[in-house]
Parts: C-alpha cells; structure tokens; sequence
C-alpha cells in the first residue's frame, strides 16, 4: 500500500531536490496513461496501486508544457496543474516550487481581537485586477487601518473575471491576475 506523506504536495509534476521530476496522477478508470511534453515527446506512465500512474525519469523541466493522454482518447491538462497558462483546457506548465526563498520568517500575526481583515477580489480591486496592481495598493489598505488581507478564491477558472469559488483547478492560480 502506496503510504502517502500528507506534509508536502504529492500528486501532479514536482521536481525533487537534486532538479529532477516526479509525476503522480490519480487516474483509476484509466488502463493506461501517456504524458506529452511541448507537443513532440510522448512517454508511457507506470501503472501503480489505487489508480496512479507514476513518472520518475526527470524528463519534464521547469516550464516544459504538457498533456495527460488516458487510453488514447484525448489530451487533457493535469488536475494537479499549477500553472495554466493558456487557460483550463489548455497545456499545463511544470513549476518549480520549492526554488522559492521567503523572506517573512520574522512576520507575526496580531491578535485575533486586533486584526481588520479586508477581503479583496483579485480581478476587481484594481483596474487591471493583477497581484501586481495590488501590491502597489497595500500601502492605501495600511493607511485605512486595514491589517490582514483575505484574497478571494484565486484557483484558475474559465475566462478572465469571476468570483473564483467554481475554480477547476485548486492548485493553479488565475493567469489573468498574473500567475
């Protein structure tokens, strides 16, 4: 039995620490399962318990676009997708998650009786409605007394605008809000 480590993300493209790539997909009707990379390379997944088909050999590379094909019957984005660039139905773009360095290990939340939450839409707050825009307002929230931000749903969803809580896919965040 396929034991699952519930403190990092399993399932879709990951790259290990030494740049490599792992693929894991959850596709139980399914008897086989292809990957296409950027439209030219095709590689067969290795059929695992529960449903899951599995990838290992590190050929995916950061920003490499790529279909799930299932028993040859259409080319599909990767439900685990994190990044959609051409939208939900189109190819799913592999990311590098962990290359990330934060810089807030020193930020302490207020107390929960001093905290004056501001729930903001993405695609409305601004006129262009990217995080980019939004950045450039955080110093006009403060200023309002505003201490703590709740985003509105950002998973990627069909078309530019929308509320974000019939998102497709939960880990990609929406391309028109930048990303």
């Amino acid at each position: 039995m396929r034991k699952t480590d519930i403190t990092r993300r399993n399932i879709g493209v990951n790259f290990l620490a030494d740049g490599r790539s792992r693929i894991l997909v959850w596709s139980p009707f399914a008897d086989k399962l292809l990957i296409e990379i950027n439209n030219s390379h095709t590689e067969e997944l290795n059929r695992e318990e529960y449903g899951y088909f599995s990838l290992g050999n590190g050929f995916i590379r950061e920003g490499d676009r790529y279909l799930f094909i299932p028993d040859d019957k259409g080319k599909y984005p990767d439900p685990a997708s994190l990044s959609q660039p051409d939208g939900v139905h189109g190819s799913s773009e592999a990311l590098k998650l962990h290359d990330y360095v934060w810089k807030d290990g020193q930020w302490k939340i207020p107390d929960i009786s001093d905290l004056i939450i501001y729930e903001l839409h993405t695609g409305t707050f601004t006129p262009g409605g990217t995080f980019k825009e939004i950045s450039g307002k955080l110093e006009y929230l403060k200023e309002l007394g505003i201490n703590a931000v709740e985003l509105m749903p950002v998973g990627q969803f069909p078309g530019t605008r929308n509320w974000g809580y019939d998102g497709v896919y939960p880990f990609a965040v929406q391309q028109s809000y930048g990303g």
